[in-house]
């Protein structure tokens, strides 16, 4: 997963920084507030991909003295600053600059340059947009995309989807502003264009910025894998029931797992740690992610057993 989403941030990146520079060309040719909006919105796009390949790279660290369940939680991190940044540089300013252009209206010198923009801006979003989607459509399994949005672990991967599909729209928005604009002589829907542009920006960081709050403050796993890591326990001959079964994840692709089993009574230790050590495996198998398990064994009311947990 982390492969596909560091190949989903990085176009991101290439097309945003692309995609900047000639929407500032356009838009100081031609005066199109919409067009510095948008310019402001693919420069902070551009920023916040840095950022989450910057996340993804320190998540990927070993863990140490001072992180002994590793380094995964930073890309939740990174996220949420990348949530702060859409929010306020670029959504602020678009609303700035659309509210300047709308008190102080001025018309559009050559709008056909900013619909050769606005089309070549398109095409470099959709393929974007296109890698993102690939790479999140291999983690949704079968639920739908904003059900998968709300339940999926990797913050860089909606990240990208959130800001693509916003920039995809904000072309439109910006388009309907310049056409409208030049075709009724009225620059001061270029500005409210603008303004639009700003608040998609907002709307979308904020819901990023829900998105990445719930991960960072311990999200536990995907009910379903916690199902069925319960029945992949109560499934060894050894275990005749389950307590509490605690998950939380480290980072995009680590979870950790506190559970507590009650052995059938009588076993000796040594039955009892080998159990321990067959449940782990058994985990382990289909769900590589749950990197730290810890099992906490069940003493038998009278106390006749007492086993070592890992």
């Amino acid at each position: 997963m982390a492969i596909e989403s560091k190949k989903a941030v990085v176009a991101a990146i290439i097309a945003n920084a692309a995609i900047a520079v000639i929407k500032f060309v356009a838009g100081s040719m031609t005066g199109s507030s919409a067009m510095i909006s948008e310019g402001i919105h693919s420069l902070v796009d551009t920023g916040n991909g840095g950022l989450l390949y910057h996340g993804l790279r320190r998540g990927a660290r070993p863990a140490d003295h001072h992180h002994p369940f590793g380094h995964g939680m930073e890309v939740y991190f990174w996220s949420l600053i990348v949530a702060v940044s859409i929010f306020g540089i670029g959504g602020g300013m678009s609303i700035y600059e659309g509210i300047s252009h709308i008190r102080h209206p001025a018309p559009l010198a050559n709008p056909t340059i900013n619909y050769v923009v606005l089309a070549l801006a398109a095409v470099f979003e959709s393929i974007s947009f296109g890698v993102a989607w690939k790479a999140f459509r291999t983690t949704r399994g079968s639920r739908r995309t904003f059900a998968a949005i709300h339940h999926g672990k990797d913050p860089s991967m909606f990240t990208v989807l959130f800001e693509d599909s916003a920039a995809l729209i904000g072309l439109v928005v910006a388009f309907v502003g310049v056409f409208l604009s030049h075709l009724l002589h009225l620059p001061v829907l270029d500005g409210a264009a603008s303004v639009a542009i700003g608040l998609i920006l907002v709307c979308a960081a904020g819901w990023l910025a829900y998105e990445s709050k719930s991960l960072l403050m311990g999200e536990a796993a995907d009910p379903e894998m916690v199902a069925a890591i319960r029945e992949i326990a109560l499934a060894d001959p050894a275990v005749i029931g389950l307590g509490v079964v605690l998950t939380m994840h480290l980072g995009p692709d680590e979870v950790l797992l506190n559970i507590e089993v009650q052995f059938t009574e009588g076993l000796p230790a040594e039955a009892i740690h080998a159990a321990v050590h067959r449940i782990e495996e058994c985990i382990n198998g289909p769900y590589p992610e749950v990197s730290r398990i810890f099992i906490e064994v069940e003493v038998p009311p009278d106390g006749a057993v007492v086993a070592p947990a890992s």
